[in-house]
């Protein structure tokens, strides 16, 4: 049932199937239905989630209720208020599960185990919170310097595999254009690989 997240501790850690099968049942796992939310804005977050199945959106809503998406994450992707856990502080996210989703639920005590049980865990995941921190910065960079086709062409990359499982209001959410916009950079980009 959990062969995404077994794979993700086996391929993390220099742990064995058998002590993985075993600290398996120490997580949470929960199914969850399209438009459930993990978090919502003003609550403190305990939990990392780990996407087994589905697709979840970690997004901020400003003053004039207007989404701001900051994240996806489909199949195998880890998602939170990073920032929250650690300063355990009310959250300005809200995660959402944009399809049916099996999730599971990580505390920072199992994350704390494991480091113990695998210096390589340890060294993996601090290396997944710097690798999170310089995709941060990317972003930002983007965001305030690239063309909104150059924004869209990054996303396809990071993205691949949700161009045709979200709506194209969310994809223009997280670039940070109007859907208006993003329509004609799809347009002006089909015109030129069609001529190519």
């Amino acid at each position: 049932m959990l062969d995404n997240f077994k794979l993700y501790l086996s391929e993390k850690s220099d742990l064995t199937e058998a002590t993985i099968d075993k600290i398996l049942k120490e997580v949470r796992v929960e199914s969850i239905q399209k438009g459930e939310f993990l978090l919502s804005a003003g609550d403190v977050c305990k939990h990392a989630f780990f996407t087994e199945k589905g697709l979840l959106r970690a997004f901020t809503v400003d003053e004039s209720g207007k989404e701001h998406i900051i994240q996806f994450a489909p199949e195998d992707w880890l998602i939170s208020d990073r920032s929250n856990i650690y300063f355990n502080a009310p959250s300005d996210l809200f995660i959402e599960a944009i399809e049916n989703s099996t999730v599971i639920f990580i505390s920072t005590e199992f994350m704390g185990m494991v480091s113990e049980m695998s210096s390589k865990f340890q060294k993996e995941n601090e290396l997944a919170l710097h690798s999170h921190i310089r995709q941060l910065q990317k972003r930002i960079n983007q965001l305030l310097g690239a063309t909104a086709e150059e924004r869209y062409l990054t996303f396809i990359q990071k993205y691949p595999d949700i161009l045709l499982r979200v709506p194209l209001w969310m994809i223009a959410s997280y670039l940070g254009i109007t859907p208006e916009s993003l329509s004609r950079v799809r347009k002006d980009l089909a015109k030129k690989n069609f001529k190519s």
